[in-house]
């Protein structure tokens, strides 16, 4: 019974203790939850305000241009002189392929032209001495014809005076010797117009053909051009061809995703690497479309990148996407087939950085970044 009464009268000592207690940690919880009652209150006004003068969204990304550097023709790789990560200037020789063949193929083309060339040159030869032969044919027409008008002469002469003898010769006014000697050569003058006249025809059927080779000479000389423009153009090609064997980078920028190695067999059209460049780099912010109504482009923003924290960026909205992002995908969502169910669609935002050069080499492609809009 004593054991029991001391028990009782432990506890009922130590009852009393705990209850002040914990009358001592309420106040001190009270405080402690009312001032982050308070803090939570600053925050969600905080935020409040801030949403009515702000658009925010962290799905957004750096991004920059890429440039495939594609092979332009088929070939073995005899040199790299390029590595992963390089910084390249524009022209910069980045592979150089086996050029053996397309040497040769330019050969082909030039001693072809050449042939060419030459064929052209024997065509031109051949114009004036084409040209001589119809002066000469004219001339002699010219000759002809003045002896045919000097024969008809003789023949008109000879066959007056062959009529006046006829009259003579019934008369017995000259002799027959003479007559005979007057019919001759009147036959003479009427065989020579007709020798000459033959001849002035002949001539002049010559100068027809002289002409028509002269034609004929000029039109060797267009058919011989098309074919040394033809020969160029394969040559140029060839040529073109060549070049292709030496691979240069298209513009300023950095070499990524090297996929060649010397010795490697490259088909025309492959990529050998990607090159990214640094002359212009831009946010593109997925806003939803509920938050665009009163983004308009020449907004500022404030930009946060993941990989930079406590940096603040700065840019301004340039423009947005004709579309939304899911109408770009490779199955687009088609609400007409029935299963429907509405979602906030994402709309694409380009916006364009504002700070120095040296600031934006920090960033890279790809990067998570934070866009803030300021509304106002």
């Amino acid at each position: 019974m004593e054991t029991t009464v001391q028990s009782n009268t432990t506890a009922n000592k130590t009852a009393p203790a705990t209850e002040e207690k914990g009358r001592k940690k309420k106040p001190y919880f009270g405080i402690i939850l009312g001032v982050l009652v308070a803090l939570g209150a600053v925050f969600g006004i905080y935020r409040y305000v801030h949403g009515l003068h702000h658009e925010t969204t962290d799905d957004a990304q750096i991004e920059a241009n890429i440039s495939p550097v594609i092979a332009r023709t088929s070939g073995y790789v005899k040199e790299l002189r390029v590595d992963d990560n390089q910084y390249v200037h524009k022209g910069d020789t980045l592979v150089v392929l086996d050029d053996r063949e397309t040497s040769i193929r330019v050969m082909n083309a030039q001693a072809a032209y050449d042939n060419a060339l030459a064929s052209l040159d024997v065509s031109q030869s051949g114009v004036p001495s084409a040209t001589a032969n119809l002066q000469t044919v004219r001339a002699n027409v010219a000759a002809a014809d003045a002896a045919l008008a000097a024969a008809r002469v003789d023949y008109n002469r000879a066959t007056q005076d062959l009529q006046r003898y006829q009259n003579l010769i019934k008369d017995h006014s000259v002799t027959q010797r003479e007559f005979e000697q007057i019919q001759a050569t009147q036959q003479a003058a009427a065989k020579n117009l007709e020798r000459l006249e033959q001849q002035y025809n002949a001539t002049k059927s010559q100068t027809v053909a002289a002409g028509t080779e002269v034609t004929a000479a000029e039109r060797r000389i267009s058919v011989a051009q098309s074919v040394v423009e033809q020969r160029k153009a394969e040559l140029d090609l060839a040529k073109l061809q060549h070049s292709y064997c030496w691979i240069t980078a298209p513009e300023d920028g950095t070499v990524s995703r090297r996929n060649v190695q010397v010795g490697q067999l490259m088909q025309a059209g492959q990529t050998a690497f990607a090159l990214v460049a640094d002359n212009e780099k831009w946010v593109v912010a997925n806003f939803k479309e509920t938050q665009l109504e009163n983004v308009r482009p020449g907004q500022e923003v404030s930009i946060e990148v993941d990989a930079f924290p406590g940096e603040e960026f700065h840019g301004k909205v340039e423009s947005f996407s004709p579309a939304t992002g899911a109408k770009f995908s490779l199955l687009p969502p088609d609400n007409a087939t029935g299963n429907f169910v509405k979602i906030v669609q994402r709309v694409p935002v380009k916006i364009v950085l504002t700070d120095t050069t040296e600031k934006m080499q920090l960033l890279r492609a790809g990067m998570n970044v934070e866009a803030d809009v300021h509304l106002n």
